[in-house]
């Protein structure tokens, strides 16, 4: 269920001049952010979790996400190119799977390993806080490329909605409304981060199990749907 030559020429759109400066503003800023203020504060638990969890996670994350998930097939759609794709002989659930698996890879470089790495500058993974968080964006890279995938699979203004979506929703009413909370990708990563470092002061307001299932199941459905999307268009340029 993989194809090397459509995960190549996914990297390749992806990894281009612009998305790449994208995805690397982000990672580095929170670096600099995280180098600077080692500097002038010292190590401090609580200022970790601040910075990795108020900022890392609730908006670095899904940010490169939606760059990555919508990156991976949507330009394609736009200006017609899948039609090319879809005319070789590839079973339509390869192509989606190729992409999500590409979609996380690069959402895991750009989020996971720039967490662990402001982790160990901010505290030296004191408490097992850097391994939380990185773990928490690894979860978390799964569930936002599959939700920006499809929704790059079912409309033009993928990047639009997944930003609404991103800097509204997770970064926003994720972390002020309880209700909306349960329904947040990130609370879901935060319940693992919150298992990782059960002694440092990382909570979430959804249980493990739940979030293990939430998680698994928005995953899992976005990819089916994405699938079933693919296909449509493949009668659609047919005819």
């Amino acid at each position: 269920m993989y194809d090397p030559t459509v995960a190549r020429l996914t990297y390749r759109a992806l990894l281009g001049r612009r998305r790449a400066l994208i995805l690397f503003v982000l990672p580095a800023l929170l670096i600099v952010i995280s180098v600077a203020i080692r500097l002038l504060t010292g190590a401090d638990d609580s200022v970790a979790i601040e910075v990795l969890g108020g900022f890392a996670l609730a908006t670095m994350v899904p940010l490169i996400g939606v760059v990555a998930g919508t990156g991976a097939i949507g330009p394609e759609i736009d200006d017609g190119s899948i039609v090319y794709l879809l005319a070789k002989p590839l079973k339509r659930p390869t192509i989606i799977l190729t992409k999500l698996t590409v979609a996380v890879a690069v959402t895991m470089v750009f989020s996971a390993v720039p967490m662990l790495i402001a982790g160990f500058v901010l505290n030296g993974n004191s408490g097992q806080i850097a391994v939380a968080y990185t773990v928490a964006a690894v979860a978390a890279s799964i569930a936002y490329s599959a939700v920006f995938l499809l929704l790059g699979t079912v409309s033009r203004h993928a990047v639009v909605f997944g930003l609404v979506y991103a800097l509204i929703w997770e970064a926003l009413v994720g972390n002020l409304v309880p209700g909306a909370r349960t329904l947040s990708v990130q609370q879901w990563a935060l319940a693992l981060a919150e298992k990782t470092a059960p002694s440092a002061e990382i909570t979430s307001e959804v249980g493990l199990p739940a979030a293990v299932v939430l998680m698994a199941a928005v995953t899992a459905a976005g990819t089916w749907y994405a699938g079933r999307k693919l296909r449509t268009l493949t009668i659609a340029g047919e005819e």
